[in-house]
């Protein structure tokens, strides 16, 4: 625990201009992020006696080595560098809400040349036109279906818009006239966008005018006795006014608007945005949060602000936020949101009316998602702590295992061995830190050898970050406390560290041997150390640990083993088990950590094992690059039918000369056709794809 006297800077070097600052732990990591309107007043609130801070801000500073700030010239400026920065570094004491769930969006891919409707999760990409979120993905697709009658828009995948291509046959859709079948030329590439650009404007709110010109028309084939034109004009309509009727109409002034409410307790904090679009509900999603600092309800929201829209632009913004607390600084907020948007957003909370109502709505789908939550076993904070407690107790640990590193082996019959590296911090996993391994030391099958060969890979980079860094040593901070000099961020990834705050998203690295990046504050691959190394099995992959970080000289690291059958707790050189009690809170959390691991090596190794299966007979031939394989195969249809032609045949195929076509031949008749498989529900034979597998 650091006293946060050796790291404060001298009276005078602060200046009292806008600006970010961070603080830093003793490994460099940043760990807390936050801005003011005058750095000198706001920094040194942090200094004061300890007696009289907040009880989170005060682990803060007690684990905090170094403060560094940059001035900006605005507040909206630090507003912006703000959430760069928290994005960037992903502090372990700022607050940081992830989504109770994926939630499933309606895109348009207006950036291919023949724009696709589909239902998309996930990170936002550029040139997409997203609209929702919707709760689930079966109410989109009842949407789509209604709305093809009148906007056929391709919604297709690739693969078979090509096929339709190069066979000039349309899929189903096209047939039956929910789709302008764009792939056989019914529809220009113009006209296609044009319908799509329809669909998105007809999403976005812009309803009645398409309406009305339907039943303009309806109108008008009935004059002109064209009444089958005239039904499906009046079907289509009707059609449009299905898909309307999905979303309910809450505010009656066709309101663009999105409606945030907060509700919290003192160690957790639930966030449910509304979406009105049109005055009509067209999406929902909920947050949830520790709250790993000291904020009160307007902080909330300002952080909700900066998560939501941080990386919208244009329409994805509001013309009006109803919140159920202003921000501090609603001004610089409310000018951060129109530049984003690029005209004037109104930030206010509702008073009266349908507005009101709509956010008590809000508010008590907010308090249900908290009190939800809250039953959740795994994500309970205090639940949590109590299992690092028994964890230390159990094992005569001197402190609780903040940082808990898993490893596991999978292989199926010695084949593709491969081992994971699992890692849950504060009891929660933290993904973005997991890594995978492959076995290089030996062939074949050996549990054992495996986790010594890991456990040894994975803490020799350990020693190599602990030696560049001066056994930790606290790096020179000049830069940190000269104020105006300081410099602003460099772009990277977010930090890692012991923290409350999980993981978003799994986004393990393949490469497990890179090199560690610059000491800025960013992770680096196997530089952080955990307090406990547990290894899925008994003694003897217990033993091999053991010996792995012996012959490194590492001795501060605590090892265990969490055997299977009876899920006994093995130390090393222990020649009885530790059995905890099976309602034990820390055997439940050792549980849920032993099982990641056996999930995330299991799906490495199926990858894997897949990727050697999907092999092609083509893969063989000497001189035979990827390009002129798939001229083979589109020549030919399929690998089956390459096989059947002559090598005059071969020699057809553009690039291919007779030495390479008589290779492709050789090789091919050396690889025994598979048998073919069945599908058993149906009975039917499938034929080899065109891809060029056997």
């Amino acid at each position: 625990m650091a006293d946060p006297s050796s790291y404060r800077p001298k009276p005078g070097q602060i200046p009292d201009s806008p600006g970010v600052y961070k603080f830093r732990d003793e490994h460099r990591r940043v760990i807390y992020v936050g801005k003011a309107k005058n750095l000198r007043q706001r920094v040194a609130n942090y200094f004061q006696d300890l007696a009289n801070l907040h009880p989170r801000t005060r682990t803060m500073v007690t684990t905090a080595a170094s403060v560094e700030w940059t001035v900006v010239s605005t507040e909206v400026e630090a507003l912006q560098l703000e959430y760069s920065w928290i994005k960037e570094f992903d502090p372990r004491f700022n607050v940081k809400y992830r989504d109770d769930k994926s939630y499933p969006y309606l895109a348009v891919t207006l950036n291919e040349e023949f724009p696709r409707v589909q239902v998309m999760r996930g990170a936002k990409k550029k040139g997409v036109r997203y609209f929702g979120p919707y709760g689930h993905a079966w109410a989109i697709r009842e949407t789509v279906d209604l709305m093809l009658r009148v906007f056929p828009v391709r919604t297709c995948s690739a693969g078979v818009f090509k096929n339709a291509a190069r066979t000039g046959r349309p899929c189903l859709l096209g047939y039956i006239g929910k789709c302008s079948a764009p792939c056989v030329g019914r529809v220009t590439p113009e006209e296609h966008r044009e319908l799509a650009e329809d669909f998105c404007d007809f999403m976005a709110g812009r309803t009645g005018t398409y309406i009305r010109r339907l039943e303009k028309d309806m109108m008008q084939a009935a004059e002109e006795m064209e009444y089958e034109r005239a039904a499906r004009l009046r079907d289509d309509a009707e059609a449009l006014k299905r898909a309307m009727e999905k979303s309910a109409v809450v505010l009656a002034d066709a309101t663009d608007a999105d409606l945030i409410a907060v509700a919290e307790d003192e160690l957790e904090a639930a966030l449910q945005i509304f979406h009105v679009r049109g005055g009509r509900v067209r999406g929902q999603r909920g947050w949830v949060t520790d709250k790993v600092e000291a904020v009160d309800t307007s902080g909330l929201v300002e952080h909700a602000l900066q998560q939501l829209y941080g990386e919208e632009r244009g329409d994805a913004v509001p013309k009006e936020v109803l919140v159920p607390a202003l921000p501090e600084d609603t001004e610089a907020v409310s000018q951060w949101l129109a530049e984003r948007r690029g005209s004037q957003v109104s930030l206010r909370i509702p008073q009266r009316g349908d507005k009101k109502d709509l956010m008590i709505t809000v508010q008590r789908n907010a308090q249900q998602a908290l009190g939800l939550h809250k039953t959740k076993r795994a994500s309970d904070l205090t639940t949590r702590s109590r299992a690092l407690e028994e964890i230390a107790e159990a094992l005569g640990l001197d402190t609780a295992p903040l940082r808990i590193e898993c490893y596991d082996i999978s292989h199926l019959q010695g084949d593709d061995v491969v081992a994971s590296m699992v890692v849950f911090e504060d009891g929660l996993a933290r993904k973005s830190e997991y890594r995978r391994f492959q076995i290089k030391g030996f062939e074949g099958q050996d549990d054992v050898r495996s986790m010594h060969e890991v456990i040894g890979r994975r803490f020799k980079r350990y020693l190599q970050e602990k030696e560049r860094t001066g056994e930790w040593e606290e790096q020179p901070t000049d830069t940190a406390t000269a104020g105006p000099a300081a410099t602003g961020p460099v772009p990277g990834p977010a930090a890692t560290g012991p923290g409350l705050a999980p993981a978003a998203d799994e986004r393990p690295s393949v490469a497990e041997d890179a090199e560690p990046r610059e000491d800025d504050g960013r992770p680096k691959r196997f530089a952080y150390p955990p307090q406990l190394v547990v290894v899925d099995g008994g003694q003897p992959q217990v033993a091999a640990a053991k010996r792995a970080l012996d012959e490194l000289g590492i001795d501060d690291i605590a090892v265990c083993g969490l055997a299977k059958r009876l899920e006994e707790v093995w130390l090393p050189d222990d020649d009885d088990p530790v059995v905890l009690p099976r309602s034990s809170e820390g055997l439940y959390l050792l549980q849920r950590v032993r099982d990641e691991a056996h999930r995330f090596a299991i799906t490495y190794q199926r990858a894997k094992r897949a990727k050697r299966i999907r092999t092609s007979p083509l893969d063989d031939v000497s001189g035979l690059g990827e390009t002129r394989k798939q001229a083979l195969i589109k020549h030919f249809g399929s690998v089956k039918k390459l096989r059947q032609a002559t090598i005059d045949e071969i020699c057809e195929v553009p690039g291919i000369g007779r030495r390479t076509a008589e290779s492709v031949a050789a090789a091919l008749a050396s690889t025994a056709p598979a048998a073919p498989a069945v599908n058993t529900a149906t009975g039917e034979i499938i034929e080899e794809d065109d891809g060029g597998n056997s």
